[in-house]
């Protein structure tokens, strides 16, 4: 994992932050300076919070688990899917479903309503339709597919979530936060980082700014999930020796059980 250099997250203007008057004292730790009324964040620290949430994801994915990408607005969207889709994680990039957390039993079952509509597509059920339950169907399957399509194979909570704007995705934190689940969040400096688990203080509105620090957790994560499974493939080879040895043993001492004694 190679955590982007001071030149690369200046390129990538990671270091522009908000107006003066828009900002939370709560990042004034992060605020570098203010130049021409504006907040300049200090890029030193974006690299140490940085390095220590690809750590802590790193642990999260090599230890099975998922984490859930977040972020609603324009210029994030493509940016999340083609990144968690790399490492295969879930991602939410339009409207935030409220209680898609806190009431997961009820997201499960509009996501098994998908499976369901594409189930009766392949074994013959939607031909016999009329032409108007068609239309019906069609278009549930496609308002669900466009909200739920990318966490269709989510069938547990998240380990942890990824929010681009936890200002924006205050929705999303909050619910994170009353259920203890980890959050690891980009936060400029209009944010709030006192409820975000692992902040990395960056320009939030920049989509080379939000792709730097993407790539960087996803090479992380990826990394956590080829550990992982290097460590199964050498469990099994333990395995399959133990199992192997097993015999072996057995039949060593039944040779040494009748082995005749040696009389003088």
């Amino acid at each position: 994992m190679q955590i982007p250099s001071f030149e690369q997250l200046l390129e990538a203007t990671c270091h522009f932050g908000h107006l003066k008057r828009k900002w939370n004292p709560a990042m004034a730790p992060y605020i570098f300076m203010e130049r021409n009324g504006i907040h300049i964040i200090d890029l030193y620290k974006t690299q140490a919070k940085l390095e220590a949430a690809a750590n802590a994801l790193k642990d999260i994915a090599k230890s099975g688990k998922k984490v859930l990408f977040v972020a609603t607005k324009k210029q994030a969207k493509q940016v999340v899917a083609d990144r968690a889709s790399s490492v295969d994680m879930p991602f939410v990039i339009e409207r935030w479903p409220g209680g898609m957390l806190t009431n997961f039993t009820t997201i499960r079952k509009a996501v098994k309503k998908m499976a369901a509509i594409e189930k009766m597509k392949t074994d013959g059920t939607f031909d016999n339709m009329s032409k108007r339950e068609k239309l019906q169907v069609t278009r549930q399957q496609a308002k669900l597919e466009k909200n739920l399509g990318s966490i269709k194979d989510l069938n547990r909570l998240p380990s942890a979530i990824f929010v681009i704007d936890v200002m924006k995705e205050h929705i999303a934190v909050a619910e994170a936060n009353r259920l203890g689940i980890p959050v690891f969040g980009i936060c400029d400096t209009n944010s709030d980082p006192n409820s975000i688990d692992f902040a990395i203080p960056a320009n939030d509105d920049a989509s080379k700014s939000i792709d730097i620090i993407l790539a960087t957790v996803c090479e992380a994560i990826n990394e956590g999930i080829n550990e992982r499974k290097v460590e199964n493939i050498d469990n099994k080879d333990e395995e399959a020796e133990a199992t192997d040895e097993k015999p072996r043993r057995q039949r060593i001492r039944r040779k040494a059980e009748h082995k005749p004694e040696v009389t003088e």
